[in-house]
């Protein structure tokens, strides 16, 4: 059903959302942790930054990780104050 493939979609959004505030996380990690490819773990990623998620690309030691800066918490809390 079209509603169940849509639901299941937001919450890959929101686990991600998670993901990268909780950890560094890159691609391939990002991918793994939601069963999506690659591509659709960057699409994901990309619609995060397009709901105003600050969503940066950092490179370290370990390589490349996604990272949120620190004004992405408060901003998307207060967009969406019930945590939905």
């Amino acid at each position: 059903m079209p509603y169940e493939r849509t639901h299941r979609i937001e919450q890959r959004i929101s686990k991600a959302g998670e993901l990268i505030a909780s950890s560094p996380m890159n691609t391939r990690k990002l991918a793994i942790a939601l069963d999506v490819s690659r591509p659709t773990a960057q699409r994901i990623v990309a619609e995060l930054k397009r709901r105003g998620y600050k969503i940066r690309s950092v490179h370290d030691d370990h390589g490349w990780h996604y990272e949120l800066t620190g004004d992405t918490a408060r901003s998307s809390q207060e967009a969406n104050p019930h945590g939905h």
